[in-house]
């Protein structure tokens, strides 16, 4: 996995941050605790996200086994999967994998108050971050990198992770939703993960992979503008030459090209690229030539993921990573990018939202981006509610998504006024998701 490492070395000269290691011996666990749930089944890795609400889904109980190295993927089984950003690998291999709906829990979520929020960002510290980035391109370093910023708040210690994702399926459907509850990870602490996530990283059936990037995203189909265009094209080429590193040579075409997809508050510009695995590529070969995905990381990738590591003050995790499921047994996957993710960690609940930035950004409207991105999700954990029930999202929507401060920031960074930062989306009252 030399991409993954390298990239991670270069996380830790530049940052003093010390990643875990990718590899590990893989070790079994008693059968019966953990369990986790994917909207997309099998046969299913290029979902219509019209008809994304109504597909009954997969439930996986007991979890026997837990492994870092990509190679189990190669032995057989069924697992589930998150990979960080950074390149961190969890899988969980379980004892009964079955279609099933969503379980619906009878419990009560724990609303975590709206003022709770922080961010590792605030409005100035990003848009200074947009201004880098664009002195980056104007300087002939990068020509578009992907800005994000973690928030999060304190989250009761009840705080069931089905029901959240139970509110989010209801209040957000996706067509790549699932829901990771296990006893441990590759941190030794137990992994919780709720995603709503609208994006394809890599779908496998056979040795055919795919992967359907989203550049440009909007409130309605008329605010995306030219740049998304570019923006979108631009990310296909970088992901079509991450397949050809592991595809038969001819094999790669691109067999969608900036379609508009309707998502909940939001429009997203999307296209598919797909190809031929030749008979020698490894599951380790193929995410060393894919990951990060680059929707989320920019282009040239090598270069983007330098910038984020100087820009970005803190580890995205499972943000922009990849949340999903392998069968090897059956030869088929589907991982999706960690957008539109939620994820326990200490005692907390943090969320990730961002904006791909290029020559042609307004630093306003890329800030701006972030806040219609979040608002919905981040509505949906502020409200009372037992079950799936997600109470009157439009009545949350002014949740202050970029309200607080950056971690560590004096108290006078910034504004400290959400509704003040995020002011222009105050007039689409249930906007929310993306990237």
């Amino acid at each position: 996995m030399a991409r993954i490492h390298g990239y991670r070395a270069r996380v830790r000269e530049d940052t003093g941050r010390e990643p875990t290691s990718d590899v590990g011996r893989p070790h079994s666990l008693a059968s019966g605790e953990g369990k986790a749930w994917f909207r997309a089944g099998p046969g299913t890795a290029d979902i219509d996200v019209g008809t994304a609400s109504a597909r009954v889904g997969t439930l996986a109980e007991g979890v026997v086994e837990h492994a870092t190295d990509p190679a189990v993927l190669d032995r057989g089984g069924w697992w589930a999967v998150v990979m960080t950003f950074e390149g961190r690998l969890d899988l969980w291999r379980f004892a009964t994998v079955r279609p099933a709906p969503l379980p619906r829990p009878e419990d009560c979520w724990v609303p975590v108050p709206a003022g709770a929020w922080t961010t590792s960002l605030d409005r100035v510290g990003y848009v200074t971050g947009v201004r880098e980035i664009r002195s980056r391109i104007r300087e002939g370093d990068v020509y578009q990198v992907n800005l994000c910023r973690v928030i999060d708040a304190p989250v009761d210690a009840h705080a069931d992770p089905w029901v959240l994702a139970a509110r989010v399926a209801e209040g957000n459907p996706a067509p790549y939703a699932g829901v990771i509850d296990v006893p441990t990870g590759i941190s030794g602490g137990p992994v919780r993960v709720v995603s709503a996530s609208p994006e394809l990283f890599l779908g496998r059936d056979g040795d055919r992979v795919t992967s359907s990037p989203i550049k440009g995203t909007g409130a309605t189909d008329g605010e995306l503008l030219p740049k998304d265009d570019a923006e979108n094209i631009m990310i296909v080429d970088l992901v079509r030459n991450d397949l050809q590193r592991v595809c038969l040579p001819g094999s790669v075409e691109v067999t969608s090209l900036l379609r508009r997809e309707q998502h909940p508050g939001l429009v997203h510009l999307v296209s598919t690229v797909s190809g031929r695995l030749a008979p020698t590529a490894t599951w380790a070969d193929l995410l060393a030539a894919t990951t990060p995905p680059g929707s989320v990381s920019g282009a040239p990738k090598s270069s983007a993921l330098q910038v984020i590591a100087e820009q970005e003050p803190v580890e995205r995790g499972p943000y922009c990573g990849a949340v999903g499921w392998v069968d090897a047994d059956a030869g088929q996957a589907c991982l999706a990018v960690g957008i539109r993710t939620f994820w326990w960690r200490e005692g907390r609940i943090l969320f990730g939202t961002g904006a791909g930035i290029t020559w042609g950004s307004d630093e306003d409207r890329e800030w701006e981006e972030t806040c219609l991105k979040a608002r919905r999700l981040i509505s949906l954990t502020s409200r009372q509610g037992c079950g799936g029930e997600t109470g009157d999202v439009a009545a949350v929507a002014g949740v202050p998504v970029g309200a607080r401060r950056a971690h560590g920031a004096p108290a006078d960074a910034g504004s400290t006024n959400g509704r003040t930062e995020c002011r222009r989306m105050q007039g689409v009252p249930a906007v929310g998701g993306g990237a």
